[in-house]
């Protein structure tokens, strides 16, 4: 810390320090260390927050340059590409009014209002001048305004929903405008020095509805999506990547694999077919395998729990809004559990507990339902009933770090029974809506991150964005076509037992409420299987096929030596079918290759005489020819799970 009350210190990321004076610019000080880092520089880390170049420094600070080839640079780049699409669209069409305009995954989008919707035709057009507005290269100008003349200003120019904006604000929240030209809006930024560090690498995708503020009950308005990159080989693989995506669409893939269908009666709930069953047992089967050889008891507890063990759980008034309740009848009100947690502190509730009997691990395969607005609705990645392969790991302070360890190196090694190799782990502290006091807060908090460290496993941290009740870890998985997906989560509670009267004996006799740890490793079993499908693009592993093999003849004259083969087959637990149709074998293969069946199993008037099997695997149009003894043994190992 420096002295001088003119000077202030700053740290680089390498350590070394240099004073600078008050006031002094991230541009200012990047300029100073050389005129092309000046050149590069786009943005600035100041004490781990992303800060314009032109901002004051007046503390002392922990100071990194970003520049346009760093991670950090995608959010800025989308961020800034929506707003110079939202000033694209007040220039083409000036009677609309823009609302809200955030940078997302892989992109960005604006909501805007408008009499008459946009539709996919402007979109090419709105794109158009938003190279012309890149290439005036207008500065980003931040200015903090008075909360009245910014809500005077906005409704001047009938910009009703930034005035009601700016109104909502917290009445000490400075009110930050940018300017980039003449045009203007709200934002709490940061931006880039100017329109120009857009690029050019950025689409604009689609158009979808969206109800202001996320409300059923407000104004509908319309959405534009755009995807922005920081170089032309960034859009260029993201669009491929894209395409290959459709190609792999869970949805459509389990239309032609006969697993699942959904429908209007029940939106965002799944009717499993027969083989989409079996595929969602072969799960939790493999699943309560692993589970029992790590000491885990399962359990199992209502759908439906009355109003008051919400109440005291703290959901109805953290996740009031997202649960689906009853009519209220006897004088009771009911909700359809949207967590498994509250019941399973039930069951841990009977009888006296001491510290003897703990760690105690209770897992469940519970139904949970959630609201969720019909426009985020996305087949099994996102439906309003799904299945937890919940567990609740009830224990003492002292026995946090080592379950915590035990839990991620469980999950590590479920994931790579599945395949996926390339996993890492995102650190989420507490949220804004929480309950329980700091102080338990930064013992959960600090008992997380111990564990995570003692893992060994690197981690990102993604502030604010714990559960109500506890910090929690997600693991994410990257598939074969480089896309992310968090799955698993286990999360520190030290607040929820306390709250629903849980306890146990500790060594010096007295009461204690158990530590209380939630984990999920597949997390939603429906969105696990929608995550496989679309990995493998339908080709499972054989252990998780629904049916792994189909028994086809080319003739009628090898039915009867097909049949002991299906028998043989299902007598070595091998889930296979027969098709005997009289139909071209060409046919039969092209069918069952749609289907996605791993196995074929081709049976000719030779292969009956001579008692063989040729086999062909999906994907190849190579066969196998060998006995029969042969091939039911080489696929009962094949077919084993993990």
């Amino acid at each position: 810390m420096t002295n001088n009350n003119t000077k202030i210190s700053i740290t680089f990321p390498d350590g070394n320090s240099k004073e600078y004076d008050k006031g002094i610019t991230g541009y200012k000080i990047a300029e100073s260390i050389a005129k092309s880092l000046a050149k590069e520089a786009i943005a600035v880390e100041i004490n781990n927050e992303i800060s314009d170049l032109s901002l004051e420094i007046n503390n002392d600070s922990k100071l990194k340059i970003i520049k346009r080839n760093d991670d950090e640079a995608l959010e800025l780049i989308r961020h800034d590409c929506a707003h110079v699409m939202a000033e694209a669209v007040q220039e083409l069409f000036p009677e609309t009014q823009v609302t809200i305009g955030p940078a997302i995954d892989n992109g960005f989008y604006y909501d805007f209002a408008r009499e008459k919707a946009f539709i996919p035709d402007d979109l090419e057009i709105i794109e158009k001048k938003m190279h012309e507005i890149i290439k005036r290269n207008s500065s980003f100008v931040r200015e903090v305004w008075n909360r009245d003349e910014a809500i005077s200003f906005f409704k001047n120019k009938k910009e009703e929903y930034k005035a009601e904006l700016i109104s909502d604000l917290p009445k000490d929240e400075n009110i930050t405008i940018y300017k980039q030209g003449d045009w203007t809006d709200l934002c709490k930024g940061p931006h880039l020095p100017s329109t120009k560090h857009v690029g050019k690498a950025f689409k604009l995708m689609k158009v979808a509805g969206a109800y202001w503020r996320g409300d059923s009950s407000n104004t509908m308005l319309t959405r534009i999506y755009g995807t922005a990159w920081r170089n032309e080989e960034e859009l260029n693989n993201y669009l491929i990547m894209l395409e290959e995506a459709e190609k792999r669409d869970h949805r459509k893939l389990g239309r032609e694999m006969n697993l699942f269908h959904f429908q209007e009666e029940s939106p965002g709930s799944v009717f499993w077919h027969t083989k989409g069953w079996l595929l969602f047992q072969t799960l939790v089967n493999y699943m309560k395998k692993r589970q029992d050889a790590a000491g885990y008891e399962e359990i199992n507890t209502p759908d439906i729990m009355d109003r008051s063990l919400w109440e005291k759980s703290g959901h109805w008034d953290k996740f009031g809004e997202n649960m689906f309740t009853t009519e209220e009848r006897e004088d009771r009100l009911y909700a359809l559990k949207p967590m498994n947690c509250p019941g399973a502190v039930q069951v841990y509730k009977q009888g006296i507990k001491s510290y003897r009997d703990l760690p105690l691990k209770l897992s469940e395969f519970g139904k949970v339902h959630r609201y969720e607005p019909s426009g985020a609705l996305h087949g099994l990645m996102r439906v309003r009933g799904f299945t937890q392969d919940d567990a609740h790991i009830f224990c003492t302070e002292d026995q946090i770090t080592e379950e915590c360890k035990t839990v991620c190196s469980l999950i590590i090694s479920i994931y790579k029974d599945f395949g996926f190799e390339n996993i890492h782990i995102k650190y989420s502290d507490r949220p804004e809506k929480r309950v329980g006091s700091d102080e338990i807060w930064d013992k959960s908090e600090e008992a997380l991150k111990i564990a995570i460290e003692a893992t060994g496993l690197s981690y990102k941290h993604n502030p604010g964005e714990g559960a109500f009740y506890g910090p929690k870890i997600e693991f994410v998985l990257r598939d074969a076509i480089g896309r992310d997906w968090q799955c698993g989560t286990l999360q520190v509670d030290l607040n929820l037992p306390s709250r629903l009267s849980a306890n146990y004996i500790a060594e010096d006799g007295q009461k204690y409420a158990p530590v209380m740890l939630h984990r999920a490793l597949f997390g939603s079993i429906e969105r696990f299987i929608g995550i496989l499908i679309e990995n493998y693009s339908g080709r499972l592993p054989l252990w998780l096929s629904p049916t792994q093999i189909v028994i086809a003849t080319i003739t009628s004259d090898a039915d009867l030596y097909a049949k002991e083969v299906l028998k043989l087959f299902k007598e070595n637990d091998l889930r296979v079918e027969i098709d005997i149709r009289n139909e071209k074998i060409g046919y039969k293969i092209r069918e069952h290759s749609t289907a996605k069946i791993p196995i074929l199993v081709i049976i000719g008037k030779q292969e009956a005489e001579k008692r063989e099997l040729s086999i062909r695997r999906l994907g190849s149009n190579n066969t196998e020819t060998s006995n029969l003894e042969t091939v039911v043994n080489d696929l009962k190992i094949q077919s084993k799970s993990p």
